[in-house]
């Protein structure tokens, strides 16, 4: 076999993981954010002066490494990490607890009563932010990672039934790019923006065209190592991006936003009994001929083609996520409230997701059926309540702590309940100051030009190094230092306020 075949073989005919297993790591990043912010806390009571070298280190280490981990060597003690990381972060929040300048004679019960009496920035929400970069992070790992044998097959992409770490990555991108898409943050009224909203999306699918050709013209080529039953020979990630925007932005013209969850059920349903009914299946699976054939421009890419039906159902349920998150509320109670909907909703996708695969049929990435599209929601939904969970306890750090500046967290907007003296604590001017220190806004800023990035840097790498063959020292050496490059490259973009944007 040849390298190209080797590489290949590796990464076929894998399995997955347990569903559950993969809600465990997507509970993971929810911890390392709120150490982040908590230390950054800290640091600025011990060190005030610290610059965005310092910043970018602690982001790098509390934010990246463990995710590095994770997919790595800590993959079968998972547990393990994530209650060290939880104890390390109830470590610091009893520091800042304990060294608080706001209401430091108070009672604990008093505190959280003005603590609740306490409005939060509405049109910013920082666990979307989270939630799209660390998604992106997940696969800018993964998508190198599993070239190497240290990365668990476990994790990598299914190749016809299963549930791989891998997989939830397109299906995670959608979600969170349709949760703060146009439609959603409705920047012009109603009447304007319908059909505004539609050329601007037909606008943006012209790059991303651009892009899947360039793609495709690149790794034939140099004759790339690819998997082909994950989109076909010429399929790839940016034209399901394209094809799904172009087609969603079409349906949001005549749907409500509100209703869009009845779209995106009306379609995985319909989808899926075509495909148990009629002869769908099969062509996907074995091509026109019955033989897997790959002749024809059908043929040749019919996992990509058909299986952005399932992708259009997990962007309306993002939009629907979306709706929901901004709407017009501030008080913390009414978070709470949202979080316990979130939560209560992936737990029931769950248990639904339990019953289709029982019944009807298991989750396949290859076809994007309606075990996938419940899958992805559910763990989706649970991923997002994990971040909202910190992010309220972020905000609590910042109540306590007079000043404190915490980069991706929401603005405490005063309330005519609170005291005189805290009200000082709350400084617009020290949340844009420090909002300039955060690698979770900088990749968030530029995801596209991130995703991109990491391509080439792992084509690289691949080209360069024998990856099949690679000690675990020398794995973790080329992962931590691809991030690294990658990481750093989005932060200096950001503390030069540039934004990479391809139309």
């Amino acid at each position: 076999m040849s390298q190209k075949q080797m590489k290949e073989a590796f990464v076929s005919n894998l399995n997955g993981t347990t569903v559950l297993e993969v809600i465990q790591v997507l509970c993971l990043p929810a911890p390392c954010v709120l150490c982040r912010g908590l230390l950054t806390v800290l640091l600025q009571h011990f060190y005030p002066s610290y610059t965005w070298r310092t910043q970018f280190f602690i982001d790098f280490v509390v934010l990246i490494v463990p995710l590095v981990a994770a997919l790595t060597i800590l993959s079968s003690f998972l547990l393990l990490e994530q209650l060290t990381i939880i104890i390390f972060g109830a470590g610091l929040a009893y520091q800042i607890y304990h060294r608080r300048t706001c209401y430091a004679r108070v009672p604990v019960q008093k505190i959280l009563e003005n603590f609740l009496k306490i409005s939060l920035e509405s049109e910013y929400i920082p666990a979307i932010s989270c939630f799209r970069t660390i998604n992106n992070v997940f696969t800018a790992i993964a998508i190198l990672a599993v070239d190497f044998p240290l990365f668990p097959r476990r994790f990598a992409k299914t190749e016809l039934y299963g549930t791989g770490i891998m997989d939830l990555g397109v299906g995670g991108f959608l979600f969170g790019t349709a949760m703060v898409c146009p439609e959603v943050r409705k920047k012009s009224s109603m009447e304007e923006s319908r059909f505004y909203h539609l050329t601007k999306s037909l606008h943006s699918v012209c790059p991303l065209v651009f892009l899947g050709i360039g793609r495709l013209v690149t790794i034939k080529s140099i004759d790339y190592q690819e998997h082909l039953t994950e989109y076909g020979v010429h399929w790839n990630f940016f034209f399901t991006l394209a094809i799904v925007k172009l087609i969603t932005s079409l349906l949001l013209i005549t749907c409500p936003l509100n209703k869009s969850w009845i779209v995106a059920i009306s379609i995985t349903v319909l989808y899926q009994l075509a495909l148990d009914f009629t002869p769908l299946k099969r062509f996907i699976l074995y091509g026109t001929d019955g033989s897997g054939t790959r002749v024809g421009l059908l043929n040749a890419n019919r996992e990509g083609i058909i299986s952005t039906l399932g992708y259009v159902t997990i962007y309306m349920a993002g939009v629907q996520t979306g709706s929901c998150l901004f709407k017009n509320r501030s008080h913390i109670k009414d978070w709470i409230k949202v979080i316990c909907c979130l939560l209560l909703t992936g737990i029931s996708l769950l248990v639904c997701l339990y019953i289709v695969q029982a019944n009807i049929e298991a989750v396949s990435r290859r076809m994007a059926n309606l075990a996938f599209c419940v899958w992805i929601v559910a763990s989706s939904l649970i991923f997002l309540s994990s971040l909202l969970i910190g992010d309220i306890i972020l905000s609590f750090a910042k109540f306590l702590f007079k000043g404190a500046l915490m980069p991706c967290s929401r603005k405490l907007i005063q309330s005519p309940a609170t005291t005189k003296k805290h009200s000082e604590s709350l400084v617009p001017e020290a949340e844009r100051k420090g909002a300039s220190l955060c690698l979770i806004t900088a990749i968030n800023r530029n995801q596209l030009f991130f995703f991109l990035l990491s391509n080439i840097t792992t084509g690289l790498i691949n080209l360069m190094v024998d990856t099949l063959h690679s000690s675990t020292s020398w794995t973790l050496f080329m992962l931590c230092l691809y991030m690294l490059t990658n990481c750093l490259t989005l932060f200096v973009l950001h503390l030069q306020d540039k934004t990479i944007k391809f139309w």
